[in-house]
């Protein structure tokens, strides 16, 4: 009886409150007077800012700036006409964040967005579902990518006529960027994503790859790699509702098609890996609901855009009747987290575990290149086929640690504060000097691209071993308890062994290199003298001249080796500077 009369009562509300665009004060919409057409960025803005003025229930800010000079734009669309994260959740509300132009040559979200905030408030039935959501929208994260523009960034990609680029305007690539944020972009987008903690969050894009009939493809958050009642809910519950939904459309989707072999139908697809540098796995250190949907390079972008625009409003639709579940599962996923002692920091995807899914693909073969002769891969549209292939979507923890009660993060290292605190991490700052006993990481091993990456030489296969010691610690230097909603952020971020943590990203580079060094002519002396009050060491030293021929014939490396098992090898060489307080 309760939800019936609340439910009348929103009837009556929303006949009285819902009011229709004058669409004459709207600027058009690109896309509607030309589907082959993307609108350019000041086209968006402009759009945006005048559907703003003809509605109350838009508003349009500018949140921080971007690499080229650009605010970027937040479009909240709330039937209440409050606008703020804080009276949304007092509300009850759940969040849905949409994101788009990442990749400005990948556009058809941009121009989606743009109906679908026209829709939304147009539309009775669509209006009704912001009673249990408000929708945020970044209309281009990119704008220096969408700035630059032209017909021939995508060489594989079946229009529009004009698009944007991939980078942006330091050339880096923002779907790699959520945790290094090395663009302005990132840091404004991390503090806007943040304010708002959304509960689903959508990254719009256009794949590359193989050919097959599907418009629309999706990636969603890897369920294994989040809190287990969220992952199942979304596994067993959202993510099916989706694909219902579209399939009601005449959208039959399916996975990305990331394929195992040359073709997917050869092997199947893998289960795409969403580490947290790309928007999926950053989302998912939120434990945000999140979905890159990926329309097919190949259709027309009529065919792209309505397809992304039935998915958004989809997700809208789900959003609203989910929202207490939602936002329940999450808070759940929050509160193991916090629990936690023994918490993941990587997995890897488990090859012996495959579901079926229905895949509509097109028969393959070979023929001769036209331009080396050689054999050439080809998809026969003429010949479509409909099966079943695996899917690769089971991931298995590879890397647990014991959580700490708190990490302590040296001043010198101000630029991982700030990242933190752009992600909601509280910090306090000791008061005084303090010595503490803690326990610390010495880098042990670790491997590094040959090539840069996004402008790092990346590490990856990190090992550490751990020491216990007694460390003084200074006046400012940063506490961080694990005590908190972002407890899964900060795991993934300090321990150095987690494939996106700063220390991969370089962030403690420094540590790495060695600063105080041996004179060799000198060092001989007091080296013969270590040895003679070190009987253990000369034993060690000659076992190891015994087992390794080059090392025996190799003056230099047995000094070093003496010097580096001595008291005047600098004992900061190697040690991971951000300390562990386990109790």
């Amino acid at each position: 009886m309760k939800y019936l009369f609340l439910s009348c009562i929103f009837l009556v509300s929303s006949c009285t409150i819902f009011q229709r665009v004058d669409k004459a004060q709207v600027d058009p919409i690109p896309y509607k007077l030309e589907t082959n057409r993307s609108a350019t960025y000041s086209e968006v803005s402009s759009y945006y800012r005048s559907l703003g003025k003809a509605s109350r229930y838009l508003q349009v800010n500018e949140v921080g700036l971007t690499d080229v000079g650009e605010p970027l734009l937040e479009v909240i669309i709330d039937r209440d006409r409050k606008f703020s994260p804080k009276d949304s959740e007092v509300a009850g509300k759940a969040v849905l964040f949409i994101n788009n132009g990442i990749h400005p040559g990948e556009p058809c979200g941009i121009d989606a967005s743009m109906i679908l905030a026209r829709d939304i408030l147009d539309d009775r039935i669509l209006f009704k579902y912001l009673e249990n959501v408000v929708l945020v929208i970044v209309p281009v994260y990119n704008i220096g990518g969408a700035k630059n523009r032209g017909a021939f960034n995508r060489a594989n990609q079946n229009g529009p006529a004009q698009h944007g680029f991939r980078g942006n305007a330091k050339n880096l690539d923002l779907n790699r960027d959520f945790i290094k944020c090395d663009s302005k972009n990132a840091e404004t987008f991390t503090k806007l994503f943040t304010k708002w903690n959304p509960d689903v969050f959508v990254d719009t894009h256009t794949s590359n790859g193989a050919d097959y009939q599907h418009i629309i493809t999706l990636i969603a958050t890897q369920k294994d790699k989040i809190a287990p009642s969220l992952g199942s809910y979304m596994e067993f519950q959202f993510v099916p509702k989706i694909y219902d939904g579209m399939a009601e459309q005449g959208y039959d989707m399916s996975p990305y098609v990331y394929s195992k072999g040359t073709t997917p139908q050869e092997k199947g697809i893998l289960a795409f890996p969403d580490l947290p540098r790309y928007s999926s796995g950053f989302a998912a250190l939120h434990h945000t609901l999140s979905f890159m949907p990926e329309t097919h390079m190949f259709k027309t972008f009529e065919e792209r855009v309505e397809s992304t625009l039935y998915l958004l409003k989809e997700m809208l639709r789900l959003t609203s009747l989910e929202s207490e579940t939602i936002q329940k599962k999450r808070l759940e996923a929050i509160l193991y987290y916090k629990r936690l002692q023994q918490a993941p920091i990587n997995w890897t995807l488990d090859e012996d575990i495959a579901i079926t899914t229905q895949f509509k693909g097109y028969e393959s073969s070979y023929k001769p290149s036209d331009i080396s002769g050689l054999p050439r891969l080809f998809y026969d549209r003429d010949k479509p086929i409909n099966l079943e292939i695996d899917y690769y979507n089971a991931y298995e923890v590879s890397q647990s640690i014991p959580v700490p009660f708190a990490y302590i993060i040296p001043q010198a290292y101000s630029e991982i504060v700030d990242r933190l605190k752009w992600n909601g991490v509280e910090v306090t700052q000791l008061e005084e000097d303090k010595e503490i006993q803690v326990e610390m990481y010495y880098i042990e091993d670790y491997e590094t691209s040959q090539s840069p990456y996004e402008s790092h030489y990346l590490h990856y296969n990190t090992e550490v071993y751990k020491t216990t010691r007694n460390q003084t610690f200074y006046k400012g230097d940063y506490m961080v308890r694990m005590n908190q909603v972002t407890n899964r952020f900060i795991l993934e971020t300090l321990e150095p062994q987690a494939p996106d943590s700063y220390f991969s990203w370089n962030f403690f580079d420094g540590i790495l290199a060695q600063k105080e060094y041996f004179s060799a002519y000198v060092f001989e002396d007091l080296a013969a003298e270590l040895l003679r009050r070190d009987p253990q060491l000369r034993e060690v030293l000659e076992q190891k001249k015994a087992e390794d021929e080059a090392f025996a014939k190799d003056g230099r490396a047995q000094l070093r080796f003496i010097y580096e098992s001595s008291p005047y090898y600098e004992e900061t060489h190697k040690l991971y500077p951000v300390a562990r307080i386990m109790n």
